[in-house]
């Protein structure tokens, strides 16, 4: 399971920099706006030292980490829900992601054009978010006919699902009104599952990516700390990366290269580690690891899933046929060392159909076709 991110912002944020840095698949990047119509996309590996610490230990012939896919959309700008810029081609596309990470500038630099003339996190952020506001009230107003319509001409069920769909929407309608996400509204998990269809853009998880210079990575700015007071109150995660910086990491050629590259100014991992796993785990996604001679490999569950579905990640035989899952935890592994000596401990178990899996859990599957 691949989750996929989409980029956006303003015009000339550094979104397709970051993008470049991220895939190692240069997205074309120029000094004015609407450089980037069809949205790129790119795989990127979720770097995870577990993996790493496994196959060291392994030493497989193969190594397959987890992974997110990363669409770079076009610059939003005042009036895209109307049509502004390509506005809604470019809100068609990231209908279809699953998390936003929006790209904030906050740096300052003459050369580099801004669309709005002046650097200022808080108005680029209302800029975007009022944009995304609008295209779904748009959306409500086409789902609240549907509704009106079906509750007259369906019947008694029909007229129950549009009672709880038109309630959600009295939730949610309010906030798009004020500029706020659909997804601050306090709706019941029926409403939510009413309402999932709408594909509303404001619903999706959101991260903020502070865009800085080489100064801001290294002793932050007022803009980054505009950028956090917002993420804060919104309850949004913020990443912080210098798209520049990035770019030049991503063209060093062996890991020892990037690691002192790194060092040299203080940081234990790129900012585009950071995002790739908060964009990782902000859909609630988990890691579970299967461990060999043949593959080291990270697959990707929901939190919550069951030892069974976390067998269909593999293949669906292994789901329909499950039987039991031998399971251990890395934690244990590294206290241990070997899989036997975590035997010896106890610590290496049997679990059934009802096991809820566990972020860094080894397993190993028992089926029958």
């Amino acid at each position: 399971m691949a989750i996929n991110c989409g980029i956006v912002g303003l015009p000339n944020v550094g979104k397709s920099t970051i993008f470049s840095a991220l895939t190692s698949a240069p997205a074309e990047a120029a000094n004015y706006p609407f450089c980037t119509i069809q949205p790129n996309v790119g795989i990127v590996n979720v770097p995870d030292k577990r993996l790493a610490f496994l196959s060291a230990s392994f030493n497989p012939k193969k190594t397959i980490p987890a992974a997110v896919e990363f669409v770079d959309i076009a610059g939003l700008v005042a009036g895209a829900s109307k049509g502004e810029g390509l506005g809604n081609q470019f809100l068609g596309h990231i209908r279809e992601v699953g998390v936003i990470a929006h790209v904030v500038r906050c740096f300052e630099n003459a050369d580099i054009v801004h669309v709005n003339n002046k650097v200022d996190p808080e108005s680029d952020i209302e800029v975007i978010n009022i944009e995304l506001a609008l295209a779904d009230l748009e959306t409500l107003d086409k789902r609240t006919d549907r509704a009106n319509r079906a509750a007259k001409v369906q019947g008694k069920e029909a007229a129950k699902e549009a009672a709880i769909i038109l309630g959600a929407i009295a939730k949610v309608r309010p906030l798009l009104e004020d500029g706020k996400a659909a997804r601050h509204a306090d709706l019941t998990d029926e409403e939510k599952d009413a309402l999932y269809d709408s594909h509303l853009i404001t619903m999706k998880p959101l991260l903020y990516v502070c865009n800085v210079d080489e100064d801001g990575i290294k002793n932050g700015n007022a803009h980054i700390e505009t950028v956090k007071r917002r993420a804060e109150a919104e309850g949004a995660d913020v990443v912080v990366i210098c798209g520049k910086f990035e770019a030049e990491l991503a063209d060093l050629e062996t890991e020892e290269e990037r690691l002192d590259f790194l060092s040299e100014i203080g940081l234990e991992e790129s900012g585009l580690t950071s995002l790739a796993r908060a964009a990782y785990h902000l859909l609630g996604l988990r890691t579970f690891f299967t461990a060999g001679e043949d593959e080291c490999r990270a697959w990707t569950i929901r939190a919550g899933d069951t030892a069974p579905k976390a067998a269909g990640t593999i293949h669906t035989d292994f789901e329909k046929g499950f039987i039991k899952a031998e399971v251990y935890s890395f934690d244990d592994f590294v206290t241990y060392g070997t899989e036997q000596k975590i035997r010896e401990a106890g610590k290496y178990r049997i679990e059934g159909k009802e096991y809820i899996v566990k972020d860094g859990d080894v397993m190993f599957f028992k089926f029958n076709v």
